[in-house]
């Protein structure tokens, strides 16, 4: 079946950088669109950024623009989310998600997620 796993969250300082890294494994994913969505306490989960199966397109939340870039290596079915200028609003849990096709804004149209992983931003 299909798992995605995370890693390199933690603690950061305002103004820090961290990078978080999805492994896809369980099926091909070659046309399947990748991405990360995050949840704060209390609030909704958002779309931070996703990106095609090709890589030729991709999204950002607005919040977060100019400081995260997403990437991915389609030959290692993994997808990389490089967060710089980490601001305390950016404290969240990250979860990795995919789904066949293109990219979605919606949460309910990604039928796989990862476990999450913490990112917590101090000020």
């Amino acid at each position: 079946q299909v798992q995605l796993v995370e890693s390199g969250g933690g603690l950061v300082q305002r103004g820090g950088s961290l990078r978080l890294s999805c492994k896809a494994s369980g099926r091909s994913f070659s046309t399947y669109a990748m991405g990360w969505f995050r949840q704060a306490p209390g609030k909704e989960r958002e779309l931070v950024a996703a990106i095609s199966w090709s890589g030729a397109t991709t999204y950002y939340a607005d919040s977060i623009k100019g400081r995260f870039t997403i990437s991915r290596d389609r030959a290692s079915n993994t997808v990389s989310l490089q967060m710089n200028r980490l601001e305390p609003e950016d404290t969240a849990v990250y979860y990795c998600v995919t789904k066949p096709g293109p990219v979605s804004y919606y949460s309910n149209e990604y039928p796989y997620w990862g476990q999450g992983t913490q990112v917590t931003v101090s000020s």
